[in-house]
């Protein structure tokens, strides 16, 4: 069970402590984050023909509509998912403890999400008292976690900036430094940065289904893609987190459906592989539970807020 009350305040000080090791990460990978030209991805996007989702997708999910995801909105039992995720979320940014006291609920959140996230891929959910992080799992999450806001005008714009930067901080104490030109780099099998190329064209614009769907479908194809030789799920729960703030949905990241996730056990990995499959029941049904555990993360925000003190 995750349960951080009272570490919001350790942010800073946890910020502090990783910040120069982020920096030192980034100058060591920055000239190594680099993208295929773009004639290179088009050899390969045949690949999304028939869609989102895994080696079987169905036709009508890709770009042959003139909105890739349109059609993921009328799977059974999204509709109302969706309004339901919606709902849940504006009532806790409605709390009052979340009116100006946000920033303390939001870096609480924060700090849940990258505990959870760790947890999910194996890593320790415990921070220790002195904030002194050594598992690079979580440490990882964590720099993930901190470094949202940075981001979020990156990712609205070139996304893959953005997706290969969440890796270098995800995987920075995960690569040795003799690999370090692996930082941020995708994998070099076809089809990997075709995939990534449309997934980020639908970030940046190409759709406008809801939120929720899709920030779901970002959340499931980088699973799926796994792009990364390492820290995907970081990876890809956080740039579902990423999306849904740059969204507007949960502009303040005050709800933490990671935490929902991890409380699921095995269902998440099982709804994660019906994604993967890439039938329209399997998306839908991984659509509906990214809703769900939107609206079991937006309960948690309001726990964390029922503890803060009305500012």
């Amino acid at each position: 069970m995750i349960e951080t009350t009272g570490t919001a305040p350790r942010i800073g000080q946890r910020a502090k402590k990783i910040g120069q090791r982020t920096e030192e990460i980034g100058q060591r990978a920055k000239k190594h984050v680099k993208w295929p030209p773009l004639e290179q991805r088009d050899q390969d996007r045949s690949c999304w023909s028939r869609g989102v989702g895994g080696a079987h997708r169905q036709p009508g999910y890709g770009l042959g509509v003139s909105d890739p995801l349109e059609p993921l909105t009328e799977l059974p039992g999204v509709a109302e998912a969706v309004a339901a995720a919606r709902a849940a979320i504006d009532d806790v940014h409605r709390h009052p403890a979340n009116r100006r006291g946000w920033p303390a609920t939001a870096a609480e959140a924060s700090v849940r999400a990258a505990r959870a996230s760790a947890a999910i891929d194996g890593g320790s959910a415990e921070i220790p008292a002195g904030g002194d992080v050594t598992d690079p799992i979580l440490a990882g999450a964590l720099r993930v976690a901190e470094s949202i806001g940075l981001l979020l005008a990156t990712w609205q714009r070139p996304p893959l900036q953005a997706l290969a930067r969440l890796h270098v901080l995800a995987a920075a104490d995960l690569v040795p430094d003799r690999d370090a030109d692996l930082l941020g780099r995708p994998r070099p099998e076809p089809g990997v940065s075709a995939r990534l190329d449309l997934l980020a064209r639908l970030i940046a614009g190409d759709t406008s289904v809801p939120a929720p769907v899709l920030s779901a479908v970002v959340h499931g194809e980088l699973l799926t893609l796994a792009p990364f030789g390492t820290a995907n799920g970081v990876v890809a729960r956080g740039a579902a987190r990423l999306t849904l703030i740059a969204s507007a949905l949960d502009p303040k990241g005050l709800v933490v459906p990671e935490v929902a996730y991890l409380r699921s056990g095995d269902r998440y990995q099982a709804a994660a592989a019906e994604f993967a499959d890439g039938g329209p029941a399997g998306v839908g049904r991984w659509v509906v539970y990214c809703c769900q555990a939107l609206c079991d993360g937006a309960r948690e925000a309001a726990g964390i807020a029922d503890a803060a003190k009305p500012v």
